[in-house]
């Protein structure tokens, strides 16, 4: 019995009446009818849908003929499931009536992926065709001089200090030395920020810690006084409202500091800590294996504690009524970007979810999430972060791989898988709120990355100084910009690492979060994010229209979003465009009836144009 016939039938889904087959995630209890086109050739007699999850087959769908389609016979099933989860399904195709020997789920065939979400998340949709601003606080901008605290070292070269490194990475480093940079400098900047079409701000943690990256948490009830306290936190929600930008904060739950209010391993803080007596009510948050110096921590990195998710005082000091969660929901922040949420277990991370949407009922949480967030398997157990409303959102890491592969390569295949996957495998309204991005605080700089020379063996010494040279920053930009469009285009919202817009470079951490050079800026770079923040910000495509790719061949990518195409030559040749919108299997343009408008030039097209390699058109076709 032949059960494969890969790449030789069409699979098309239908919900509702709509064609949603670039969709594999729908809400628990709807109706999915499955129609399936196969080569009569096959003569398939009868068909079937076989649905499985991890827990084994859960039901066979049969596909019953309907229809010829040309030199296909069209066969159609309905599937329902009752209950929320990840589930995948495969086609059997040539089944003989009366047949008592059908193939187990487990066996041949194609497998694809089919997702039931609770229909009753009713997630933010303030963040759809917006953009992010990301700003590590002690390198964005000085506003007040603040005094340095007790343990902590000033460096006063804004423009040319190098962040303090460890030899080689992984070595022990104090992260103790500051550039100054604080709360009152980023609301004196809003005007800037607000400039690139930004309307989210998301900070790196601002609480209490010893170190200038914050992740080391120390108190999450206070505003770290480097940074301007509660009074410098106030200013900057302010002045953010004036813009109508939404702040986001940074949650750090996996792990506290050693020197925190909670573990107290140094003695700095007046309560009892849990490393100091077993008698503290702070003991239970953590998991020692040997009291007091042997107790987990995240990767082994003794300074940072692992908290302890299951003890419930610590749950109830997180999401409680009065808990971390929703005290700063309260103040005026709009939502949470998750650190490691893979450390987070499902039972944490609902509470957390369903403690924000109490507080503020149009909230957003985002998880730090480096894979395909539908299917991720940690710590040999399944995660539930959108069939259970765990999570609005996640980083969008594997488009960041696939975009610099594209950039670097001319990868169009690999790009147009990568992304039609998310899509197919998240909920619409998380790929409509993806966090794109093509740089963070835990990579190396987008220009360094595109235009630079790899860091390979180089030591960190020797990373510290390195630069590009102009020829290097001239190709890097270029490419920069294309990515950035790309990433402003597909479905989601980009997400700007403050000074990416400017043409920062930077290797590997914490050569990475040099501070933002004001003054000495890339204006042929900045102007083009202003003006993909405008062309967001005009358009409502980028909201949450429809994703289709058209082509992905020989370096050319081309995908629509409604009545826009958007086309990317990262090819060596100019590909020519009269007023085209379409590529079809001939590799030639198509085009349409009448002109066209290229958005990105305010051109009129009706003649024949050229896309040059490395440029990109977003046509309209209304």
């Amino acid at each position: 019995m032949k059960t494969n016939f890969s790449g030789e039938y069409k699979v098309e889904k239908f919900c509702e009446g709509k064609d949603v087959t670039l969709f594999g995630a729908f809400p628990t209890g709807v109706s999915i009818t499955f129609r399936v086109s196969l080569p009569r050739k096959y003569a398939s007699l009868r068909s079937e849908l076989i649905l499985f999850s991890d827990f084994g087959e859960q039901g066979r769908y049969p596909l019953e003929w309907t229809a010829v389609d040309g030199a296909n016979d069209v066969y159609e099933g309905t599937v329902s499931v009752s209950e929320n989860g990840l589930y995948f399904y495969r086609i059997v195709f040539g089944i003989k009536w009366g047949e008592r020997s059908v193939p187990n789920y487990r066996d041949g065939g194609d497998v694809f992926q089919l997702s039931f979400y609770d229909p009753e998340n009713k997630p933010a949709d303030w963040l759809k065709g917006g953009i992010m601003y990301q700003i590590f606080p002690d390198r964005f901008r000085n506003g007040k001089k603040i005094p340095v605290k007790k343990g902590s070292v000033l460096n006063e070269d804004w423009y040319n200090g190098i962040p303090q490194y460890a030899e080689k990475p992984g070595d022990p480093v104090a992260n103790n030395v500051f550039f100054g940079g604080d709360l009152y400098g980023i609301a004196e900047k809003m005007d800037y920020i607000a400039s690139l079409g930004v309307t989210v701000l998301y900070l790196n943690p601002i609480f209490d810690a010893a170190s200038n990256h914050k992740y080391d948490i120390g108190d999450y009830m206070q505003i770290d006084s480097m940074f301007g306290g509660e009074e410098g936190f106030e200013k900057l929600l302010e002045s953010a409202e004036k813009y109508g930008i939404r702040v986001i904060l940074d949650g750090v739950f996996n792990h506290t500091g050693d020197d925190s209010k909670y573990f107290n391993r140094y003695g700095n803080y007046k309560t009892v800590g849990a490393y100091q007596s077993e008698k503290s009510k702070y003991k239970d948050w953590y998991n020692f294996t040997n009291y007091p110096d042997e107790y987990a921590s995240w990767w082994g990195v003794k300074i940072l504690p692992s908290t302890n998710k299951y003890n419930p005082e610590f749950r109830e000091f997180v999401n409680g009524e009065n808990g971390v969660i929703r005290h700063y929901l309260r103040k005026g922040i709009s939502g949470w970007r998750l650190d490691v949420a893979d450390e987070l277990h499902d039972e944490f991370l609902k509470e957390l979810h369903d403690a924000a949407r109490a507080e503020k009922s149009d909230s957003l949480i985002i998880g730090e999430v480096w894979e395909d967030a539908s299917n991720k398997v940690a710590y040999d157990k399944r995660r539930k972060y959108f069939t259970e409303c765990e999570l609005d959102s996640v980083m969008n890491y594997p488009f960041r791989d696939a975009v610099i592969s594209y950039m670097l390569h001319g990868d169009a295949e690999n790009i147009a898988a990568v992304t039609s996957r998310i899509y197919e495998h998240y909920p619409k309204y998380v790929s409509d709120s993806l966090m794109n991005i093509i740089g963070t605080h835990d990579t190396e700089r987008i220009l360094t990355v595109l235009g630079g020379q790899p860091a390979g063996a180089r030591t960190n010494e020797q990373l510290s100084t390195a630069k590009m040279t102009a020829e290097e920053r001239k190709n890097g930009i270029k490419l920069v910009k294309l990515a950035y469009l790309l990433i402003s285009t597909l479905p989601g919202f980009p997400c700007i690492y403050y000074g990416d817009e400017i043409g920062m470079e930077g290797y590997r951490d914490p050569f990475n979060r040099l501070p933002y050079p004001w003054g000495r800026e890339d204006e042929e770079l900045l102007s083009w994010y202003r003006k993909i923040g405008e062309l967001r910000k005009n358009r409502s495509e980028f909201k949450e229209g429809i994703y289709q790719v058209i082509y992905a061949k020989k370096g050319v990518f081309a995908f629509r979003r409604d009545s826009l195409v958007v086309i990317v030559n990262r090819s060596n040749s100019v590909v020519p465009y009269r007023p085209a919108v379409l590529l079809n299997e001939s590799e030639r343009l198509s085009s349409v009836c009448g002109p066209v408008t290229d958005i990105l030039t305010g051109k009129t097209l009706s003649s024949v144009e050229n896309l040059h390699p490395n440029s990109a058109a977003i046509i309209v076709i209304e």
